[in-house]
Order: C-alpha cells, then structure tokens, then sequence
C-alpha cells in the first residue's frame, strides 16, 4: 500500500468520524433549527460529486470517506426537510 492511500485513510477517518456526533444528535433529537438547509444541499452535492470523483479516478479513500459523509449527511437532510424548525411566537 502507498503512503498516499494511509494518508487519505487517515484523513477519511478522522473527517468521516468527526461529522458522526452531528449526525447522531439530529436522529436522536430530530431538531434541525440551528442547521442552514441550503449549507446541508450544498454540502450533500458537494460529497456525491467527492464519491463520483473517487470512482471515476480509482481513488479509495475519496470513495470510501464520501460515500459514508454522503449518506450521513443525506439522512440529516431529510431530517431538515421532514422536521423544520418551529417558529416561536
């Protein structure tokens, strides 16, 4: 294995597992107030085009860190998009 790919693997783990605390507290809570909608679209597209740009050039750690990014932010997505914030009056 190639220096490059213990680096992108660290690298993927260490973005991959910082974005899980986020995550888990959404589903838990299912509270998206204080989450932008359009920063979570953004930032979804932006992980897919990651994952297609790792597939099309072979590169595991950029598929492997999107593809569970992508996921994780794509279910904190629809929970924007299922549970919006409550205005308090």
């Amino acid at each position: 294995m190639y220096w490059s790919n213990v680096f992108g693997l660290v690298a993927a783990f260490c973005t991959t597992t910082s974005f899980l605390p986020q995550a888990i507290k959404t589903i838990r809570s299912k509270d998206t107030s204080s989450i932008s909608l359009f920063m979570y679209i953004l930032f979804t597209f932006g992980t897919l085009m990651w994952l297609a740009y790792g597939l099309v050039s072979h590169n595991f750690p950029v598929v492997i860190a999107n593809a569970v990014t992508s996921i994780l932010s794509t279910i904190i997505l629809c929970f924007k998009i299922m549970h919006p914030a409550k205005v308090v009056k």
